[in-house]
């Protein structure tokens, strides 16, 4: 499909159309010093600094120096401007290094990813995944995401799951890591639950009496140890994403 044609498609969302540009604010409403850029870039701002409760058209109105009802000329409910949101803080995709074979490739994007998510945590709260993501920025990780795989074996649909999948392990792992609150000088660099204890220690206390030796084993084997100035979360991210693309080694021997 051309641009030209998408442009006048009727049956794309809205919210799509604002998105990537199509979609012209109504007649009414303010003119000067308000647009969809800024309104986007507020809602960004309110949400970095006061977090997602306190996100709302309301909210975004205030900061602008505008009225409620003047940001429903470009944004017709808070749910249209979360999807807006949620794709200005994803970014553009990294680029992939030349000459990298499909797993380096993979495993820098998922990286990419994780690390994006983590410096904008706020997101993780977001109420979105109701429907599939269309923005261009998710649009064009996903298209580098498959890149990584278009010299494998693979057929289009497997690259497909690979990446979508690959992607909802990130997410998934983020959000572990963000519900976590880094811990304060504690040797294993275990980040204590929402209750404000370092779980490491405390498990470690409750297994001392001999009736877990499994687990007991594990704590003095160093299951929660990470090496000086990595963070506990981040390197058992790499390892289960290491262990993830095993599997997709085999998934592409097996094609060849």
């Amino acid at each position: 499909m051309e641009d030209s044609e998408r442009v006048s498609d009727p049956d794309l969302p809205r919210a799509v159309r604002l998105a990537w540009g199509m979609e012209k604010p109504g007649a009414r409403g303010p003119r000067r010093g308000l647009s969809l850029e800024r309104i986007v870039d507020a809602a960004v701002e309110v949400a970095e600094e006061e977090g997602v409760g306190a996100l709302s058209m309301a909210r975004v109105a205030k900061r602008l120096g505008f009225t409620t009802m003047s940001l429903y000329r470009y944004v017709a409910s808070k749910d249209e401007l979360i999807d807006l949101i949620s794709d200005r803080v994803i970014g553009p995709p990294p680029v992939i290094p030349d000459g990298s074979s499909w797993r380096t490739g993979l495993r820098h994007w998922a990286r990419a990813e994780y690390e994006q998510l983590m410096r904008h945590r706020w997101w993780l709260q977001l109420a979105v995944g109701s429907s599939p993501p269309t923005g261009p920025n998710n649009i064009a990780w996903l298209d580098a995401g498959l890149g990584t795989l278009a010299h494998t074996p693979l057929s289009p649909a497997r690259r497909f799951q690979v990446v979508l999948n690959t992607s909802l392990y990130v997410i998934g792992r983020a959000r572990f890591a963000a519900d976590l609150v880094t811990s304060a000088g504690t040797d294993a660099g275990v980040a204590p639950d929402a209750a404000g204890y370092d779980y490491a220690a405390v498990i470690g206390r409750l297994v001392a009496g001999g009736g877990f030796p499994h687990l007991a084993a594990t704590l003095a084997d160093g299951a929660f140890d990470a090496e000086p100035g990595v963070e506990w979360s981040d390197a058992d991210f790499l390892f289960a994403l290491d262990v993830f693309l095993d599997g997709v080694e085999k998934l592409v021997e097996r094609s060849s």
